[in-house]
């Protein structure tokens, strides 16, 4: 993976399960595509080394090209050494996007399946980050906004309801005009056709998120960026971020990396987007929030880079502003990028560690209490696994973990009451709470209710209604809005 990551049911696959899945072929070609075809590594702090095992084939360009390739041609069925590697065209994934969009039935999570949706590839700076892998995929190639939202339209005709503008490096440029200057002019008139577009091919869609947006360009055409921000709060679903590649608040590291942004030009970049979707929407969550992408091991690192990162997210708390994400990672070196000539790329690598760990104290706590206070309700959070407690998350972008103090039947969804805090993760409990009937532990995490006041409660069960509840138990009323009585 170009970003190693950890996730709540998925784990990057590893040499070993490869090495496992050619043995079980029993001789028959596997074809491996994606970003491993630029290296494989362990973790981010490391360098990725080519891939080379017997028994498979490596997609050198896109897998998709080439296994479409492989299985037009008979002859060559069993000998995919025989077929020339290549670049799928726009024109092929339109094609194959609507002919394949059946395929979404058969995941094992559907239909609560997040399709991404690819509207261009490539990155139009002229000079790219140090550690970036998008100059291999080519120049920036867009899609047709036509076809984009005619593979919406088939993934919505076969069940499809979330989905994510997802795929591109940066949102903002979708259709930019190159002017010659180090980034192109962003195009909120396109930007408002393709929203306008998947709205109209899939009217009752449950979600509908971004992903990257570059702060360069935010902080470079301000006017421009607004519009685009604005047209996405008017037609996405909340809940939204849009994830900003920072990587280093070091003017000494963002010179020597080539990095897309000042830190004074992310801090415009983050403003803007709060002023504009900072607002909380109905499924609890803030419109539309900044995510903060920061890496570590770049060229001219010091340890007075780990203060300035620091100094900058500090900042951000004085200044009351909203941050959704922020992703502290090493970085993964690949093959023939300029970082690859770098050594020592994990010479920090404790200082990282407590770095983080900083961060998660410091920053990530306080933050999350700002951008769900208490009581904050949240929609249909899809109970996902068992783990003591239950561990459930709202379709999205990058949803929020919450912890659920009970067991709950996996795979249904629940509005919550945000009742407590981990680093990075909150803890709910099931909205409205049915004070007559459910657990004591639960009721614990009322907002203003303790272990003592929850016992009292429990022993003067049932309550016919509010007015019942207060005139049995004192001290009460902070509880009342997240509550329901039954029989």
């Amino acid at each position: 993976m170009t970003v190693p990551g950890k996730y709540l049911r998925g784990i990057p696959i590893n040499l070993s399960e490869i090495k496992d899945i050619a043995y079980a072929a029993m001789n028959r070609p596997v074809i491996l595509g994606g970003p491993i075809r630029l290296g494989y590594g362990a973790q981010g702090g490391s360098k990725a080394d080519e891939f080379d095992l017997p028994g498979l084939v490596l997609a050198l360009k896109d897998i998709e090209a080439f296994t479409y390739d492989i299985l037009g041609s008979k002859s060559s069925f069993y000998n995919p050494d025989s077929i020339p590697h290549r670049s799928r065209s726009t024109q092929e994934i339109a094609r194959w996007s609507v002919k394949g969009a059946f395929v979404i039935k058969q995941h094992p999570d559907y239909p609560y399946v997040m399709c991404e949706l690819e509207t261009f590839r490539g990155c139009g700076r002229p000079d790219h980050c140090s550690f970036c892998t998008e100059p291999f995929y080519g120049d920036p190639d867009f899609r047709d906004i036509t076809d984009i939202t005619s593979e919406v339209n088939y993934l919505y005709q076969n069940g499809a309801r979330y989905f994510r503008i997802g795929r591109q490096s940066d949102l903002f440029s979708f259709m930019a005009k190159d002017t010659g200057d180090e980034l192109p002019r962003p195009d909120p008139i396109a930007i408002e056709q393709l929203y306008k577009g998947i709205r109209i091919a899939a009217p009752q869609l449950k979600v509908l998120h971004m992903d990257n947006a570059n702060p360069g360009t935010i902080a470079a055409f301000p006017d421009e960026s607004e519009k685009i921000a604005r047209i996405i709060v008017q037609y996405h679903t909340c809940g939204d971020v849009a994830a900003m590649g920072m990587e280093s608040a070091d003017p000494l590291v963002v010179e020597a990396n080539n990095l897309k942004a000042m830190p004074e030009d992310v801090l415009d970049a983050i403003r803007l987007i709060n002023r504009i979707g900072g607002v909380r929407g109905e499924n609890g969550l803030p419109e539309l929030l900044p995510g903060i992408n920061i890496i570590h091991g770049l060229k001219n690192e010091t340890l007075e880079t780990f203060r300035l990162n620091f100094a900058f997210l500090e900042n951000l708390l004085d200044m009351g502003l909203m941050i959704r994400r922020i992703n502290l990672r090493q970085v993964m070196v690949f093959p023939d990028t300029p970082m690859s000539k770098q050594n020592n790329t994990d010479q920090y690598h404790d200082q990282f560690i407590k770095f983080k760990k900083k961060v998660q104290k410091k920053i990530d706590h306080p933050m999350l209490k700002r951008v769900v206070p208490t009581g904050t309700v949240l929609k249909d959070v899809m109970c996902e696994v068992h783990n003591g407690i239950t561990f459930g998350r709202q379709l999205g972008s990058y949803p929020l973990l919450v912890g659920i103090p009970v067991k709950l039947p996996l795979g249904r969804f629940v509005d919550i009451t945000v009742s407590g805090y981990g680093q990075r993760s909150i803890t709910g409990i099931p909205y409205p709470l049915d004070i007559n009937n459910t657990d004591q532990k639960l009721i614990y995490h009322l907002p203003g209710i303790g272990k003592k006041r929850a016992r009292t409660i429990i022993g003067k069960r049932p309550f016919r209604d509010q007015k019942d509840l207060c005139d049995k138990v004192e001290g009460i009323e902070e509880m009342l809005p997240y509550i329901e009585f039954k029989d």
